[in-house]
């Protein structure tokens, strides 16, 4: 790629991240996962540098189609990253099953499989923070089937990334990722069972109103109480609407119910939250269910197997 045009998607960049209240705190040449040149950039709210994070796209990317092409994506995408950066924990995001979870290490872009499979890949990492130093984490491997890479903008990370993390937390909703102290990398699979056709939308896990009210009142605990010295939380994250297969508007219902119940203080902007004393109240209800999530995901074992009595 030529210095021009590196400097195009720079200004870009630059000029679609300031649009959404953040700066571009630096630009720099990396190299993805597969060896391929990238641009990395860290971002920050223009309010407050401290809070940062980084972007990294292909330096093949094309300058012009990224303008004409994918722009208004682009634009969403930073804008709910300035939002999300207002967290206490901006990284930081719960499973229905009660893991909250940072992401981080993913190398992007997309590479594509090296193993013979007609897959495109992305790696990270997903670690437990539960308040207690935990060590737990799981090293992954997204894989991106080829049908699915068709319904894809750009396998770059601000077209990816929501599905990705989505991706992650459904895997874990269903026992097929463990969190470990060391080990392999483990298997995302990421097909067009989460995907929908005819409404054009990512799709994955249908909940119900009370499903996304309990949703909402964990994350609160957590993100804000627990883990974020009582910093208010943004509870009307479209990553999480995506996950939840709801609307915005429907986890504003269930906002509204929370504040109701006594168990949420709305901010000024009615969209971040902090826990009363009554959610935090719920603490033992909330590490009992952390304890099942893990208990849930630990595999386990025939005891005659282990003790090698076999018809083998």
């Amino acid at each position: 790629m030529t210095a021009t045009e590196n400097t195009a998607l720079t200004s870009q960049i630059t000029a679609a991240a300031s649009a959404a209240g953040l700066q571009v705190l630096s630009s720099e040449p990396s190299t993805g996962s597969a060896g391929l040149p990238t641009t990395r950039f860290t971002l920050a709210l223009a309010s407050d540098p401290t809070k940062t994070q980084t972007l990294e796209l292909s330096q093949s990317f094309d300058p012009q189609t990224f303008a004409e092409l994918l722009g208004k994506d682009l634009a969403a995408y930073f804008v709910e990253s300035a939002r999300r950066l207002h967290n206490p924990q901006p990284d930081l995001y719960l499973t229905l099953t009660g893991f909250p979870l940072r992401f981080s290490l993913f190398a992007w872009p997309f590479h594509e499989s090296v193993a013979g499979a007609d897959t495109s890949l992305v790696h990270g990492q997903a670690n437990l923070v539960d308040g207690h130093d935990s060590p737990l984490h799981a090293r992954l491997s997204a894989a991106m089937t080829v049908t699915f890479r068709d319904v894809v903008r750009a396998p770059e990370q601000p077209f990816a990334e929501s599905f990705i993390y989505n991706a992650i937390r459904k895997t874990f909703d269903q026992g097929q990722l463990e969190l470990v102290k060391s080990g392999n990398r483990q298997p995302v699979p990421v097909t067009t069972r989460y995907y929908s056709p005819r409404s054009q939308k990512f799709t994955f896990t249908d909940t119900k109103e009370d499903q996304r009210t309990a949703y909402l009142a964990a994350k609160t605990y957590w993100l804000s109480g627990a883990l974020g010295n009582g910093a208010p939380v943004w509870l009307l994250d479209p990553r999480d609407a995506q996950y939840l297969n709801a609307s915005t508007a429907e986890l504003r219902v269930s906002v509204d119910t929370l504040v109701k119940e006594g168990l949420i203080t709305l901010s000024s902007d009615k969209e971040f939250a902090t826990p009363t004393p009554a959610l935090m109240a719920k603490q033992a209800e909330y590490e009992v269910d952390l304890a099942e999530a893990l208990a849930f995901i630990k595999p386990t074992f025939n005891e005659d197997m282990r003790g090698g009595h076999t018809n083998m």
